[in-house]
């Protein structure tokens, strides 16, 4: 996974944010970006071959497996953030997190696992947070959908690495997208920076990117006991 230039990819969530860069990154390193969103029409991004998907849609999942018959890697990057609680959110906020982080990322994975495979191999980056390990009351269900996302990582890394597909997590904090508009510029990262890095981690082979000083600490102090 170190040639991007015969790397096809397709990148979920890709009309904003960080899906966006990962996109304008790849195309910038040579791949062929099927840029993904629930409307296509929305992707003006230069270079890329828009594709309609909403990853919570199982026969939209079907439609752009069928489209995007040449993908090598898949950038799981589709995202939702409700902000409800556990407690006092609605239970369709907080379904709609799983369906999104959870659910939908996987039936992207199992879609493509197998076009993938007939193309020889390549890889998955699905796109975690802090929150998978940091789980605030003020963010109960994303905290917790993504921590369910960081599970289904791991055990897709170990299953699909016989396959000849290579499975990275990429974890980061808060980046400058407007999900996060309410945080104060200088307590977020650059999401192009963050798409660089990922990109790097990825075709290094690195199962998890840390993107930011934040991750990194908090990923450091999980086996400390709890106070």
């Amino acid at each position: 996974m170190t040639d991007t230039e015969h790397t096809t990819a397709l990148v979920t969530g890709a009309n904003r944010g960080l899906g966006r860069r990962f996109a304008e990154a790849l195309v910038a390193r040579g791949a062929k970006v099927y840029a993904a969103a629930r409307r296509p029409e929305t992707i003006d991004i230069p270079g890329v071959v828009p594709i309609q998907l909403d990853i919570t849609d199982p026969e939209s999942v079907r439609r752009a497996a069928e489209q995007a018959t040449d993908v090598t890697v898949v950038i799981n990057n589709a995202g939702v953030s409700t902000r409800a609680g556990l407690l006092d959110g609605t239970l369709e906020d907080i379904r709609l997190e799983m369906d999104t982080h959870y659910f939908g990322t996987l039936a992207v994975t199992r879609a493509f696992v197998p076009v993938i495979e007939r193309n020889g191999g390549g890889a998955i980056l699905n796109v975690l947070s802090v929150l998978s390990w940091l789980h605030p009351p003020t963010s109960g269900a994303y905290s917790a959908a993504k921590a369910a996302g960081w599970a289904m990582t791991d055990a897709l890394r170990a299953e699909l690495a016989p396959r000849g597909i290579h499975v990275a997590a990429l974890h980061v904090g808060f980046m400058d997208t407007d999900m996060v508009s309410y945080i104060p510029a200088d307590q977020k990262t650059d999401p192009a920076v963050v798409a660089e890095l990922a990109l790097d981690g990825l075709f290094a082979g690195q199962p998890e990117i840390l993107a930011d000083e934040l991750t990194r600490n908090v990923k450091a102090q999980l086996s400390a006991a709890p106070a």
